[in-house]
């Protein structure tokens, strides 16, 4: 029975091709070159009055899913491991609102390569667009895993229909064309550890980690598991120190999904990932990506989403008061009124 959960698991969120203990390393270093790969601080800056990729990706044919199955419906807020398994996930929202492009943590992504840090990236679908080369360099990186995390970061409790769709399907689609731009590079052909990575995105992050039941039916129903965290590093917060930041991530246990920013929104958080992560490797801690996690123990799932104690995400509800449009549109109708500053 545990050989076949692991496995229901993985088809689940990997969707893995054949070569998926392929190592891409070489696969990444032969289509960049170390300073390619790595970045500036300029990256990280936030840029207003950019509409360049407000608008999402037509439809298309996506790679085909099957619905979550029900005993893995619910947001996953952490795994239960195995005694003596020290096992945690670093995940990283990279998220992106219309009329505005946010920023690429260099620093935070080098750290993370330098020391051989796993990590999940809940990417949005603008963000993916906003950054092709970036999405591609992560999804060639045997230490990372790509994830979904909406098309523009608005709140899906305030959503239903096309407009709901749009904001699960958005990233999905973006995701696909990614790799397959990548895929056609010179550097990439013929190389087998090109199927490795996996050819849709197969878990999904609410933003602001706000769900209500039917925003939950609707990611579960595309396929994508919800993965929430029982632990914030509360990188969004100027405020918060870099000591701050790894004084949370201490506090983790076996198990624990550790939530941070990568997108330019996470305040001294690569500074805190240095001061944390040698301390949690002394302790015997390793870094896996969520995937990886699932696969090791049992997910501990709540019946709806939250940060720290249920109902504390409602606030995200007033920001507000949705008009029509914003319940159900066409896909060619844009609004920006359903966003609210992302966490």
């Amino acid at each position: 029975m545990r050989v076949v959960r692991v496995l229901a698991i993985l088809a689940i969120a990997l969707h893995a091709g054949p070569a998926q203990a392929t190592d891409r390393s070489q696969l990444r270093d032969r289509c960049w070159s170390p300073a390619l790969l790595s970045g500036t601080l300029e990256e990280k800056k936030i840029t207003k009055g950019v509409r360049t990729f407000d608008a999402p990706l037509p439809a298309m044919t996506l790679t085909p899913f099957a619905p979550v199955p029900k005993e893995w419906r619910g947001a996953i807020r952490r795994v239960k491991l195995p005694p003596g398994k020290k096992l945690v996930a670093l995940t990283f929202d990279m998220c992106e609102t219309p009329g505005q492009v946010t920023g690429y943590d260099a620093a935070l992504v080098d750290y993370l390569r330098a020391n051989g840090i796993k990590a999940t990236f809940f990417s949005g679908g603008k963000w993916m667009r906003s950054h092709a080369e970036r999405t591609q360099q992560l999804m060639a990186d045997p230490l990372f895993e790509m994830a979904n995390h909406a098309e523009a970061h608005r709140n899906l409790r305030l959503l239903s229909g096309n407009a709901l769709s749009e904001e699960i399907e958005g990233p999905q689609r973006s995701y696909e064309v990614q790799r397959a731009a990548l895929g056609a590079r010179a550097c990439v052909k013929d190389d087998p550890a090109f199927l490795s990575i996996p050819p849709r995105m197969g878990l999904f992050r609410f933003p602001f980690g706000a769900c209500n039941q039917a925003s939950l039916d609707a990611v579960n129903d595309a396929g994508l598991l919800a993965i929430q965290w029982d632990l914030s590093t509360g990188d969004p917060v100027p405020a918060q120190s870099a000591q701050a930041i790894a004084d949370a991530m201490l506090r983790a246990k076996p198990g624990a999904i550790i939530i941070g920013h990568s997108n330019g929104r996470g305040f001294n958080t690569a500074e805190g990932l240095a001061i944390a992560i040698p301390q949690m490797k002394a302790k015997g801690y390793e870094f896996v990506t969520v995937s990886e996690l699932l696969a090791q123990g049992t997910p501990e799932i709540s019946a709806t989403c939250y940060d720290t104690r249920p109902g504390d995400t409602d606030k995200y509800d007033t920001f507000f008061k949705p008009r029509p449009a914003q319940v159900e549109h066409k896909p060619a109708e844009k609004t920006d009124e359903s966003i609210a500053p992302a966490r």
